[in-house]
């Protein structure tokens, strides 16, 4: 059985829509039971997302499978006693619609709630109970798997079974590390800008319509992404944002406007449209201080200074990074963390463009000049850069790609102890399935109803 993401195609971004009205119950694992609809709704979203054509009985009953995974789950954690909160289903809830709202609808709440003809405290009401499941069923899998282990041997030993040739294909990857320079601001530029965001609140207060005018200033003179928006970040819920933005903003009355909020990303003023439940709507405008042009050049001599001392080797670059970058995450000895692997390996799609760009014309052990970098939050810094190395695509082997390797085995290892244990399990769980589904694979290979 090759388990996939119990996020797969049964609690998506699409599976709030309605259910069929059929409602035989087709298996029963414990208490928990699997209607027709149920399947026949998996099975749709399972269809569209793998643009199937014709009724595939392979495939629904790959979907049933993965049902019955689910459920003979969730069985087992009632009878390990698992517990999980509201308050956990509540932030797993929060940033699940968060994630829909960003990567389905493009930031904007007000798409998803047309596409799905409800309100966010609505989805997120239908999303509750397959969330809780979701974290029911992750649970479980941890404590099968949490004391399984993978040595080098069994890592050798994978590779001799699958072969060289099944293994991944790597593509060219960096591995780099910078050292970070922020320019001062001044306290002068500072200033400038409250002075500008007082000059802007007074005039969104005066205006006969101030939720218009917090848009056209937002939309000519705001520093955020939002400001082609107007400003408006629509529905948020609690954990999204900054937490001195939020503790402004969740306390606003609706068609009120915040006085200035420090937050990482620079200065802002709120408006709150409106709230519903533990959701509000706002609008903001950003405006980001900047450093002089002097405060630059300074940064870039700085920078260009400790690579010549680096150059002259009088210090190592971790010990340099470690003295002198500003960067928070320094203590890594200056090396880069990819956020989607969580290793210091980068291929060309987990790098923003410039920094792909300068590192591809390094070659290992050499440094860039200083380059402008700037953060998630927009804040403006230089950096210099050192490549670490750089390694052409090729095919996946046990001395360049050996964690990779080690992952992928572990994977097959954990897949299949809880493969044994679901064998063990079914033999000691009362299971019924209607048996026009006995033909199933997994009803044979897991040896149900025998």
């Amino acid at each position: 059985m090759r388990l996939l993401p119990f996020c797969f195609f049964i609690i998506c971004f699409f599976s709030l829509k309605a259910q069929t009205s059929i409602d035989k119950i087709i298996a029963q694992v414990g208490k928990e039971i699997i209607l027709q609809s149920d399947l026949e709704s998996a099975y749709s979203e399972y269809a569209a997302q793998f643009m199937v054509q014709d009724d595939d009985e392979e495939g629904r009953c790959f979907v049933f499978e993965h049902l019955l995974y689910t459920k003979l789950m969730l069985h087992q954690a009632d009878v390990d006693s698992i517990v999980i909160t509201e308050q956990q289903v509540e932030a797993a809830l929060n940033m699940q619609i968060n994630y829909y709202i960003q990567v389905g609808a493009g930031g904007d709440a007000r798409l998803l709630e047309r596409h799905f003809g409800k309100t966010i405290a609505e989805i997120k009401k239908d999303l509750r109970e397959q969330v809780r499941d979701k974290m029911y069923v992750e649970e479980v899998q941890r404590k099968i798997t949490q004391n399984i282990n993978i040595t080098p041997s069994e890592v050798k030993t994978y590779v001799n079974r699958i072969g060289v040739d099944s293994l991944p294909l790597i593509p060219i990857t960096y591995e780099f590390g910078h050292i970070l320079k922020t320019p001062v601001v001044s306290e002068s530029e500072i200033a400038e800008i409250k002075n500008r965001l007082e000059g802007y609140r007074e005039q969104i207060l005066r205006d006969n319509n101030p939720a218009n005018r917090f848009s056209t200033i937002a939309r000519l003179y705001s520093d955020d992404g939002s400001a082609a928006k107007g400003g408006e970040l629509g529905f948020v819920e609690r954990g999204a944002l900054y937490p001195e933005f939020e503790a402004v903003a969740f306390n606003l009355k609706s068609g009120e406007v915040s006085h200035i909020v420090k937050t990482r990303a620079g200065y802002h003023i709120i408006l709150l449209h409106e709230r519903r439940g533990e959701s509000v709507k706002l609008s903001h405008i950003l405006l980001q201080p900047k450093p002089s042009a002097e405060e630059q050049v300074s940064a870039i001599e700085f920078l260009d200074s400790v690579k010549q001392v680096i150059l002259d080797q009088k210090i190592g670059f971790s010990d340099a990074a470690l003295q002198f970058s500003d960067d928070p995450n320094k203590l890594s000895g200056g090396w880069v963390i990819n956020p989607y692997s969580a290793t210091t390996k980068f291929d060309p799609e987990s790098l923003d463009p410039a920094t792909f760009a300068t590192l591809d014309k390094l070659i290992p052990e050499e440094y860039s000049s200083p380059i402008v970098y700037i953060n998630e939050e927009g804040v403006l810094s230089y950096r210099l850069l050192y490549l670490k190395s750089k390694v052409a695509p090729h095919r996946a082997n046990l001395v360049e790609d050996f964690d990779i390797i080690k992952n992928n085995a572990l994977d097959e290892k954990r897949e299949n102890a809880i493969e044994k244990w679901i064998k063990n399990k079914v033999k000691i769980t009362s299971i019924k399935i209607d048996e026009k589904y006995n033909t199933c694979d997994c009803v044979i290979r897991w040896k149900i109803n025998d």
